[in-house]
């Protein structure tokens, strides 16, 4: 006890006069900077759809539909369709999309789109009664994208709808992007999926431009910054 009161008092007289004493370095969850602290994901959340509760309304009275969804692989949507006696098609559109950029170089080029095409919506025409698009089709390139609507257009039978989210911050960089989960015919659950670079930002014009083959667009405009938007073929 001697011994540890001479070394404390001989350390307290090296140090100059007016010198503070060396602070404890804090726990390492407390030297992180404060945006790190902040960099929680949003919790998962469920919301009201007009979009889906129109979309649904065209489908519910019809049975044996086939229903092509271009979302995630997902046994709540797949459930919610087949319990209306319908049968539900995934295609992971983004997914392929990443996959096909990470196998080539230069996205721009023709026989690119030509491989895309190749790997996804291989149907015949009019082979589907409906379509749930998500928001993935403000991810595709340009070309892409007007390409895939043209698809889109020749796989749906006449009179059937899709189902299309659009984000309208019209001038933000990266959007947040969601799994979309439907809970019953008006109620959609969104999980977080991380934020990505829309390939554009629509107005509601350009959204009639791009479905211009289609019938009338009708618009919801959402609380957390969607169009929900429906066309029928």
């Amino acid at each position: 006890m001697i011994e540890r009161l001479r070394a404390a008092l001989s350390g307290a007289r090296s140090r100059p006069p007016g010198a503070e004493a060396p602070l404890a370095r804090p726990p390492a969850s407390e030297t992180l900077p404060p945006a790190d602290k902040r960099a929680v994901a949003p919790p998962e959340h469920s919301r009201r759809s007009h979009g889906l509760e129109q979309f649904v309304s065209t489908i519910r009275e019809q049975p044996g539909l086939t229903i092509l969804d271009l979302g995630e692989v997902c046994q709540p949507n797949v459930s919610f369709v087949t319990n209306l006696g319908h049968r539900l098609c995934s295609e992971d559109l983004l997914r392929t999309l990443d996959s096909a950029v990470a196998a080539t170089e230069d996205p721009a080029d023709p026989r690119w789109t030509a491989s895309f095409l190749e790997q996804s919506l291989s149907f015949p025409a009019q082979h589907f009664d409906g379509a749930l698009a998500w928001d993935t089709l403000q991810y595709l390139p340009p070309r892409l994208l007007a390409i895939m609507v043209e698809r889109l257009h020749d796989l749906l039978r006449p009179q059937s709808c899709l189902l299309a989210f659009f984000h309208a911050e019209e001038k933000a960089e990266f959007v947040p992007m969601h799994s979309y989960r439907i809970r019953d015919e008006r109620t959609l659950i969104l999980t977080p999926r991380g934020r990505r670079k829309p390939a554009h930002l629509f107005n509601n014009r350009e959204i009639e431009k791009l479905f211009q083959r289609f019938h009338p667009v009708k618009f919801f405009l959402t609380r957390d910054h969607l169009r929900e938007v429906i066309v029928k073929r």
